[in-house]
Formats: C-alpha cells, structure tokens, sequence
C-alpha cells in the first residue's frame, strides 16, 4: 500500500524542521572503494549509436545459455564510470544531505583516484589502498556485479594504522554521530578489524550511546562460520552504540540459513516475520530489510513496513541500497521512528534510480510530497 499523503507530509515536515540540525551532524564512513563502470548489454544493435538493451537477468541467461557447446559475442556498453563501493556511495549521500563526512577506504594509493573527486570535495577522504573495480551489468529487474578485488586485501588493520594513524581513527571513531563499515563480503580483513577495534579502542571510549550501521553486502560466497563471527563481532558493538544491521531481501534470506530460519511465504508478511527473528537472533538495535518494492524495519520485536516509490524503467540501479541505508540513519540520527525512518530510506532510493544523483534534503521532502507512482 502507498504511504499516505498525510505520512509522506508529516515526515517531509519533520526533515524541513530539521534542516538547521543536518550539518552539525557527523559521519565516519569506510571501508571499501571500487571504481564502477555502468554497462548496458546490447541485444539488437541498430547503427553506432542506437541499440536495444537486454532488459532482464532471465532474457540475459537464455543467451548465455544458449551459448553452451558453442560460443557467443556479448557487447557491452558504458553507460558510465562512476565512484563504487557500498561506503562511497554511502558516504556521498550522506555527504548530499548536508552531513559533515569522514571517509576512509580503497580510494587510490598514495594518491586519490580521479573518480572520487567529487566526494573529496564534499567529505574529508583519506585513502588506504587502490580501488577495486566493477563492471555492473544493469537491468529493469536488477543487475550483475562483476567485481575485481584484487587490492582489498590491503585494507587491513596495520594498514590503518601505519597509512591513517590510531589517533585519527579513535578520534573519528569515538566522537561521529554515526559510523558505518560496510561492504563485509568483499574485505576479506573486515572482521578482523571490528576485532581489533573491540579490542584496542572500544575499552575507552566513552560518552552517549551514538548510532552504528553494518552492511554485510551479498554474504553468498562466504561461508556460514564467516558470516556467523561476523554477525557475533557485530552484535558486540551494542555494548557501546546503537546498532543498526542492513539486509537487502537476498542477503536477508543468506543471513536467515545461517541462523536456521526459513521463510514460511514469498509475501511481505512472510518476510516481515523472517526479519523479527533476524532481529531477536543477532540481538541488534535495529533491523532494516529493503527489497525493491517496499522496506522495513524492526526494533524490539516490532517491525514497520513503508512501500517505495518503484520505478519501472530506473536510470541506475547500482547503489540504490546505499542511498536507503543513507537515507534510513539521517531519518535516525534526527529523532524519526522507524517507519519515517523507512520513508526517508525509500524516498532517498527513488530519488536516486530515477536521476542517477544522491537527493538533497530537500529533494527528499519534495519526493515525499510529490509521490512517484512509476
């Protein structure tokens, strides 16, 4: 069901409220960085410049299918190269609401990658290692990312030590409103620097309770003890913050076998119940499962669901989960419940897949305003 007009007015008038508080807010993001080329894949080439696009993942199977035994020619074109990774893409949009943003990551080493520029002058960016890089095959139901991580394995925590300091990283570390590691299944070291910052800097830090966000990113390929110690290692952060763990719905339903859960339904309800189990197991503050259509949150057992504004023919797809997750911890860090928490998340998605831009505050409000209905 479409939020109402009266929800989507009421949240665009809690974020208009609030848009003084936005810039004292403080942001520590890392710790990934890819550099991400948007392809097409052509079906029907028409001349130079003209071609019709394979639209589906299924369509896109069935050649290649048919290529076994035998061979194919695929053509791919860019669309566009852009910053990657779940914490750029993050931190930039977090960065377009005003927020004050730390970022360190994959970004070029020793020096910055022309591609995050752009963040460089709305962040303050400190690098660790070279980018990885992925070709992200875009589709209207979805998309392929074909990664190569080859340098990742540099984001490690000696690196941060010896290429970033201790000192800068507890400063920013104990004293942002909110930090985020992401992107868990391609940093092969992630887990091992949550436990060294349990160890070394969590003892000492102290002050109120702030917000801190996790994204595993398509756990598929790791195996379950990986993502069992990595879902203990994010638990124990409650002890000093609150904790906020995101899940697209297929990385929900990765995380649900690991655990023992099933899906008892395809349905939304089926999955709403599938999270408040997530949610009990990992013992986290707070639970956010967003598949394309609509999202939802749980706390304490209780979960919200908004619908999106879906958009049928999107410009990108690529880093929509982050501009949700962006938008979902502002809607947190001001003071909004959970379900104008979601609103804020979906709007900042369909804002983005429809523009290929990350949304100002403002941009949010009129979103929620002017509700999209395709």
């Amino acid at each position: 069901m479409i939020p109402s007009l009266e929800f989507r007015q009421n949240v665009a008038a809690q974020l208009t409220a609030a848009s003084r508080r936005v810039p004292t807010l403080t942001a520590f993001v890392g710790l990934d960085g890819f550099v991400d080329e948007i392809l097409h894949v052509v079906d029907k080439r028409q001349s130079v410049t003209q071609y019709d696009r394979v639209r589906t993942i299924a369509a896109f199977a069935q050649r290649i299918t048919g290529a076994a035994g035998q061979s194919t020619n695929i053509e791919l074109v860019n669309v566009m190269t852009k910053l990657g990774g779940n914490g750029p893409i993050m931190a930039n949009a977090l960065a377009s609401f005003g927020m004050k943003v730390s970022y360190l990551g994959s970004l070029g080493y020793p020096s910055l990658h022309p591609v995050f520029n752009e963040l460089a002058q709305r962040a303050e960016v400190a690098t660790l290692c070279g980018p990885g890089l992925t070709d992200a095959l875009e589709f209207d139901d979805g998309k392929l990312m074909v990664g190569k991580h080859y340098t990742l394995g540099e984001v490690n925590w000696n690196n941060i030590l010896t290429r970033f300091g201790r000192e800068e990283f507890t400063a920013r570390f104990a004293s942002s409103d909110l930090v985020a590691f992401v992107n868990w299944t391609m940093l092969p070291f992630m887990s091992d620097i949550w436990e060294s910052i349990q160890r070394e800097i969590l003892p000492s830090i102290r002050g109120a309770r702030r917000k801190i966000f996790f994204d595993l990113a398509d756990p598929e390929k790791r195996v379950h003890a990986d993502i069992r110690r990595a879902l203990e290692l994010i638990r124990r952060f409650e002890s000093h913050f609150d904790v906020i763990l995101g899940l697209n719905e297929k990385e929900a339903l990765e995380v649900s076998a690991v655990l023992g859960l099933s899906r008892t339904s395809d349905s939304p309800e089926g999955l709403t119940e599938l999270s408040v189990e997530i949610q009990k197991r990992t013992g986290v503050n707070t639970l956010i499962v967003h598949p394309v259509s609509y999202a939802l949150a749980v706390t304490a057992g209780k979960a919200d669901l908004v619908e999106g504004p879906l958009c049928t023919h999107p410009k990108i797809t690529t880093g929509a989960g982050d501009n949700f997750n962006s938008g979902f911890c502002l809607g947190k860090l001001l003071g909004l419940d959970n379900a104008a928490a979601v609103l804020a998340g979906c709007s900042a998605s369909g804002h983005y897949v429809r523009t290929a831009h990350s949304p100002t505050l403002q941009d949010l409000a009129h979103l929620m305003q002017q509700w999209p209905t395709a």
